[in-house]
């Protein structure tokens, strides 16, 4: 399902070797669990306009929980941070970020990035090819 989100119950029945009743129950046990969070395209970024990619690393100024959530919950309204992770040690975040262009990333990283809560300092660098990208969890 994770190759193919699209698949349908009765093509995942004959897959897995279940009749389509209990393949059906177990899917929808693994969406009820939480096992499976949702569905959704895989839109080439490229395709709509967004051509750059960059990695930045943010450090925080303080890490106390008031501070880290603030930063946290506005990243979350940032359209462009694709993927943002909390690290252990220095930096304390990892964003993903696509922009149209260089200069559309100077001026996200400027006017909004380098203004969130509790940012002491962003550190830059520029993806050049994505090797592996949405790749199904192993299993």
């Amino acid at each position: 399902m994770q190759a193919d989100g699209r698949l349908t119950v009765t093509d995942l029945a004959a897959r897995v070797g279940l009749s389509v009743s209990p393949c059906h129950r177990r899917v929808r046990e693994l969406e009820r669990s939480g096992v499976i969070r949702g569905y959704r395209a895989v839109v080439d970024p490229t395709a709509v306009g967004l051509t750059f990619e960059a990695l930045l690393f943010v450090t925080m100024r303080q890490e106390d929980r008031e501070t880290l959530l603030a930063f946290e919950a506005a990243v979350m309204q940032v359209p462009n941070v694709l993927q943002a992770q909390r690290l252990f040690g220095d930096p304390d975040y990892l964003l993903r970020i696509a922009t149209a262009d260089l200069g559309a990333y100077q001026r996200l990283e400027d006017d909004v990035l380098a203004t969130l809560p509790g940012v002491q300092g962003l550190n830059s660098t520029l993806v050049m090819k994505n090797v592996v990208a949405e790749r199904p969890l192993p299993g």
